[in-house]
């Protein structure tokens, strides 16, 4: 694969493999919107796909090895970008290797894109995805405007896209997945948290932590990080932040604290190192969504953004598809839609619902992502779910890869403490929710447990 003195002007095409991703549809509506030939292969249809084919992307989703599309067989002129989800053994994948195409990974084409404009990153084991669509939103409700590649379905934008055509400001989520993030060029970077994760990548708790530390070193030296206070990971021109609500005894330069709903509006103060700012209202709920609030007023103050913007943008963000979603609002019955995947995402998922609906009841189903992340994380699974009054269990989803002995959704059931719980299909958990007349429902995983979504959304409707 050619790696050297690449720069993406020099291309007319782009073709991706595995384009039906949530972050390689983005950089396709990039490319897209830059006016190239797009098009690219994925396994299978889905909603995304079919909204990149009305945009104009040709896809296809068959395997067509050698027979690609006469046009995209200029080598000088067409870029490869495939995602490591596709298999080595993968057709077109081999095609383009072998005859000597431009391939990259997703990453490497971000950090290509980073390198040419003022890129701010968003790095952290949970909250990527949120905090950077709720700081491209905020920033595009300011003078500063900003580009955009995000890891969910902004609600405001309607897209995990965001163009600009005059912003220097690039807004991207800093995936420290497979080490993706030391392919960035950040000006400055949010850090949400660093709790363990993808320890199949990096082996342990440790060397996790040194992949942050290196991520953090690439930042401009004229630029800074925002960094939640209890991560302990030097920086120069580091900016702590923090919500006292999780974080009491934490001192932080931005800190939020008197959390609280009141009068169906979520509010929160905000300590900054010069002033304070009380009664700032967040469009979306959940004390996980008022954290990830505070780090974006620090950056965004940071970067010249006038309260009075802030507090307007934050009050009109309506959030990202997947991340605390609302499907049914009623004094009865509430149902949540959430990509928690991680103990400590599920236990702030918790969290706001006792906030938000304390006393009621609360059923949620679960798919547990990976089979290394269940083995690594198993106790703090096992507690997490146990907060709940029923626990649903669907089969693991594999992802990449394959199972591992000892551990199953059976397994991990054995160790939980509600006092409801079950492994069901994910047909059979659809009906154990709508039993359901009251109280919160919850579906829970990053897996394709929203598959059963629409169908749960639907029935609770009808009934």
């Amino acid at each position: 694969m050619k790696r050297p003195n690449i720069h993406i002007k020099s291309f007319d095409n782009v073709y991706f493999i595995g384009i039906g991703g949530i972050g390689m549809s983005a950089l396709a509506r990039y490319f897209n919107n830059q006016k190239l030939n797009v098009t690219g292969y994925d396994k299978t249809a889905s909603p995304l796909t079919d909204v990149l084919q009305r945009e104009g992307i040709e896809i296809h989703f068959e395997d067509r090895g050698e027979g690609i599309d006469s046009k995209y067989n200029a080598v000088e002129k067409t870029l490869v970008v495939y995602t490591p989800a596709i298999p080595d053994d993968m057709g077109e994948l081999n095609h383009f290797i072998s005859k000597g195409f431009t391939v990259l990974k997703r990453a490497e084409v971000l950090g290509l894109i980073t390198r040419n404009s003022k890129a701010l990153g968003v790095a952290g084991t949970h909250g990527k995805t949120t905090t950077s669509t709720m700081l491209a939103h905020m920033l595009n409700e300011s003078a500063l405007g900003c580009n955009a590649f995000l890891g969910g379905i902004a609600t405001n934008f309607n897209s995990n896209f965001v163009s600009h055509d005059t912003s220097p400001w690039t807004v991207v989520e800093a995936d420290e997945f497979d080490r993706s993030f030391l392919q960035l060029s950040p000006f400055a970077s949010i850090v949400t948290s660093t709790d363990a994760d993808h320890l199949d990548i990096y082996g342990d708790n440790e060397v996790f932590l040194e992949g942050f530390t290196q991520y953090v070193d690439l930042i401009d030296p004229f630029g800074f990080a925002v960094m939640h206070a209890s991560i302990d990971i030097p920086a120069a021109n580091k900016i702590t932040y923090s919500l006292a609500a999780n974080d009491p005894l934490e001192k932080a330069d931005y800190r939020g604290y008197n959390l609280r709903f009141a009068q169906n509006v979520f509010l929160v103060d905000v300590q900054l190192p010069n002033e304070c700012w009380c009664d700032v209202e967040l469009g979306v709920p959940g004390t996980h969504n008022a954290e990830n609030a505070i780090a974006c007023i620090a950056m965004c103050v940071e970067l010249g953004v006038s309260e009075k913007g802030i507090r307007s943008s934050l009050k009109s963000f309506s959030g990202v598809k997947r991340r605390f979603e609302y499907h049914l609002r009623s004094e009865e019955l509430i149902y949540i839609d959430d990509y928690a995947h991680h103990p400590t995402e599920i236990n702030a998922l918790l969290d706001s619902i006792e906030l938000l609906y304390p006393g009621k009841k609360v059923t949620g189903a679960f798919q547990p992502h990976l089979f290394s992340r269940t083995r690594d994380f198993f106790d703090g699974f096992a507690s997490a779910l146990s907060r709940m009054d029923e626990v649903v269990l669907l089969p693991i989803y594999p992802a990449r890869e394959l199972p591992i002995e000892g551990v199953t959704s059976d397994t991990l059931l054995a160790k939980i403490t509600a006092a409801e719980k079950s492994v069901l299909s994910p047909g059979e958990a659809v009906e154990r929710l709508l039993q359901n007349a009251d109280g919160v429902i919850l579906t829970i995983g990053a897996g394709d447990i929203d598959r059963i979504v629409p169908k749960v959304n639907e029935r609770l409707a009808a009934k």
